[in-house]
């Protein structure tokens, strides 16, 4: 089994930075023709030359409308379809801003979903859809509620889909800490002590990095036994007590 995608389309939802992009890297390198989408233009352009994408479109889950325009835009057939959330969001419920809940629930979860219609006729038999998703229900904390509920629904998501849209093969992969800017931004000057931490705990004495990421979902994309699963990427931090 080979993990080259010569010649094969790869859009990668999310694509101007972190996992994403590294995803994009990847595949490009097997081979891979590459769309990738994004929020912000300017992070978007410099990802989209560094992979020689095809196009760049931008893109905001949020938006139904805009998410329809872009995958009418995209070649006829698809091989695989990446989707690459913008992050986790943590808030005590009884600081819960709730309109900012509904709209992650909305992109990361009802979003998904739209993705999914998409794919259908449009991703070939033995193709795939891969949702990033996290490790955030594992275990329940202050705090915690809403990263829960992203990862159980995406992991749902995954399953049912990989069964609706047959053949068409659907995986998640539950990150664990993963070193990239989006970490840097929610941790702020915390960051050193938490990597010094997790080399110091977990059993791969080192911190995963987006490529440790990218490289599962290479392989999710050219291994086509894979469907209907999650897979963890977590450097081994479930094994952990706390």
């Amino acid at each position: 089994m080979s993990d080259r995608l010569d010649g094969q389309l790869v859009v990668v939802i999310g694509g101007s930075s972190g996992i994403g992009l590294a995803a994009a890297h990847q595949a490009h390198a097997a081979g891979a023709r590459i769309v990738v989408t994004g929020r912000d233009p300017e992070r978007l352009a410099k990802a989209a030359a560094e992979v020689d994408a095809e196009s760049a479109p931008t893109l905001d889950l949020g938006d139904p409308e805009r998410l329809e325009q872009v995958f009418a835009d995209l070649p006829a057939e698809l091989d695989h379809v990446l989707v690459s959330g913008g992050g986790p969001f943590y808030a005590p419920i009884a600081e819960l801003d709730f309109e900012r809940a509904r709209r992650l629930l909305d992109e990361d979860l009802l979003g998904v979903l739209r993705i999914a219609r998409l794919c259908i006729g449009r991703v070939r038999p033995g193709g795939s859809l891969t949702l990033i998703s996290g490790t955030g229900a594992r275990r329940p904390g202050v705090g915690l509620s809403l990263a829960a509920i992203g990862t159980v629904g995406l992991q749902a998501i995954a399953a049912n889909a990989a069964l609706e849209l047959a053949p068409i093969r659907v995986n998640a992969v539950a990150a664990g800490f993963v070193d990239t800017p989006l970490s840097a931004r929610l941790l702020g000057d915390q960051l050193e002590q938490r990597r010094a931490e997790l080399r110091d705990t977990l059993p791969i004495r080192r911190v995963v990095g987006p490529d440790d990421v990218a490289a599962l979902i290479i392989h999710l994309m050219t291994n086509t036994a894979l469907t209907g699963a999650t897979y963890d990427v977590d450097g081994g931090q479930q094994l952990l007590r706390s």
